[in-house]
C-alpha cells in the first residue's frame, strides 16, 4: 500500500493516548517488578482468522519511539498488508519497562485501526467489480479522525472531505437554513471560489430536479432505496452525463452493497467502516530476554 501516514500528522494523538495510560506516573507494577537494565525481546502477533488487514504498526511505531527513541522495531508486514492467523507483524527489542509502557498503547491503536481497515477491505471488495469506490464519512471517534480515515486508505477505500473546511456538502438542514435546494446551491456559487466543487444531499426527486437545474457538481442520494437510486441514476446521467458524479449514502451495510453498485452510483459512502467496525485481535508476547 503506498499511503503513509506521517508522526507529525497523529503526534498529538499519540502524546494523549500514552498520557492517558502512563499520567505521568509510569507503570507503576513494572517500577516495583522489573529492573531498569533488564531487556526483552518482543513481537506482535494477528490471533484473527485469515484475512485481515493490517493498519496502525506506523503508529504502533511511533508510540515505542515516543517512549523510548533506543527500542529496535523489526516490521516483519506493512499497513495494508493482508494477514493469517499467527502472522507476526514486528519484533521489538530493548528495555523491557519501556516495552510494557508501550504495549497497551500500541495493541489499541493496532486493534482500532486494523478493524476499520479490514471492514472496508470487505465492502471495497464487493464494491470493485462495479468500479464503485467505498468512501468514509466524518462519523468518526472525536480526536481519532486522522487515523481512522488511514485505516480506511488501508482497507482500499477511500477519504471523502477530512472536516467542514475542505469541502463543500450540502446538507439537509442547510436547504432548509436556506430555503431550498436551488437557493442554496446559488447562494453558495455566488461566493465561494470558482474551484471548489459543490455537493448536494437530495431525498427526493424534487429536490433532484432542483440539483440537477442548479448544476451540482456532485449529487449525493441519501436513504433511498436501490430502485429509487437507479431512477434517479439513470436521470442524473441521461441530463447531466459525466460532468455530475452521484453518490449513495444513508443505512449502507455488507447485505445490501451489492444491490446498490447496480444502480450505477460512482461512490457510496458508508459511516459503518468508521463508527462500528470490530478490533481485531492482536497481542504482543515475550519471547526471551536478551
Amino acid at each position: 500500500m503506498e499511503n503513509k501516514i506521517l508522526k507529525n500528522e497523529v503526534i498529538d494523538i499519540i502524546r494523549g493516548a500514552i498520557s492517558e495510560d502512563l499520567d505521568g506516573f509510569g507503570d507503576i507494577t513494572s517500577k516495583y517488578l522489573i529492573p531498569l537494565d533488564k531487556n526483552s525481546f518482543s513481537y506482535i502477533v494477528c490471533k484473527e482468522a485469515s484475512g485481515a488487514i493490517l493498519s496502525g504498526l506506523d503508529v504502533a511505531g511511533f508510540v515505542l519511539e515516543e517512549i523510548d527513541r533506543s527500542i529496535k522495531i523489526d516490521r516483519l508486514k506493512n499497513d495494508g498488508d493482508r494477514l493469517e492467523y499467527m502472522d507476526r507483524v514486528c519484533n521489538i527489542s530493548g528495555s523491557t519497562l519501556s516495552i510494557l509502557k508501550a504495549e497497551r498503547t500500541c495493541l489499541n491503536f493496532i486493534q482500532h485501526m486494523s478493524g476499520i481497515a479490514t471492514l472496508t477491505s470487505k465492502f471495497a471488495k464487493i464494491a470493485k467489480p462495479y468500479k464503485v469506490k467505498i468512501v468514509d464519512t466524518r462519523k468518526t471517534k472525536p480526536t481519532l479522525r486522522k487515523i481512522e480515515k488511514y485505516a480506511v486508505l488501508c482497507g482500499s477505500g477511500y477519504n471523502h472531505r477530512f472536516g467542514l473546511f475542505d469541502g463543500i456538502l450540502i446538507k439537509d438542514n442547510h436547504i432548509t437554513a436556506a430555503g431550498g435546494v436551488s437557493k442554496a446551491i446559488e447562494s453558495i456559487r455566488a461566493s465561494a471560489p470558482h474551484t471548489l466543487k459543490i455537493e448536494v444531499e437530495i431525498k427526493d426527486f424534487n429536490q433532484l430536479d432542483e440539483a440537477i437545474t442548479s448544476k451540482a457538481d456532485i449529487i449525493m442520494l441519501d436513504n433511498m432505496d436501490a430502485g429509487q437510486m437507479g431512477r434517479a441514476v439513470k436521470i442524473i446521467k441521461e441530463k447531466r452525463g459525466s460532468s455530475c458524479l452521484v453518490e449513495a449514502s444513508g443505512n449502507i451495510n455488507l447485505r445490501n452493497l451489492e444491490e446498490i453498485c447496480k444502480t450505477g452510483v460512482d461512490m457510496i459512502s458508508v459511516g459503518l467502516i468508521t463508527h462500528s467496525a470490530p478490533a481485531i485481535d492482536f497481542s504482543l508476547e515475550f519471547k526471551e530476554n536478551l
